[in-house]
């Protein structure tokens, strides 16, 4: 991660990318590492949000190209527990796109929002609002404190 210090704003969306991900990764770190720096704190924040939300994306592509039928043989989960969460998340699918910026789990409603073929407008929309607010407060919260 001290390499991605270096790359600023790159860097930024690199680790904000990443984190998205399903590699375990951490971008609020060197969010604030530039904010306290002298970055511009509205276009660090924009930097991470978009590097964050095309991650998210990119998982929830991951979980689109996925196929039902590995879940069930690979993780070895029944069926009737896989279409138990298959209606929880179908039915509440923006919010669980909302709230696909939650540390652990958020990676997993990304894919499973694919896998799921929730819809990729309202997917979008609901991760970039999720994302976007999270870093909003995390700027805000490093500029609060130093």
């Amino acid at each position: 991660m001290e390499g991605l210090f270096d790359y600023s704003l790159w860097g930024l969306f690199l680790a904000s990318f990443l984190a998205a991900t399903v590699v375990p990764f951490s971008s609020e770190a060197l969010l604030s590492y530039l904010i306290i720096n002298g970055t511009d704190a509205y276009t660090a924040v924009l930097v991470a949000t978009a590097g964050n939300w095309l991650g998210g994306m990119s998982s929830y592509g991951i979980g689109y190209l996925g196929k039902w039928k590995w879940i069930e043989k690979y993780l070895r989960i029944k069926p009737e527990t896989i279409e138990k969460w298959h209606n929880r998340l179908y039915k509440r699918g923006a919010i669980f796109a909302f709230l696909c910026w939650v540390p652990g789990v958020g990676d997993i409603f990304a894919v499973g929002l694919g896998l799921l073929r929730s819809n990729i407008w309202i997917t979008a929309l609901a991760m970039l609002a999720g994302k976007f607010l999270r870093y909003v407060v995390w700027g805000w919260l490093t500029g609060l404190v130093f």
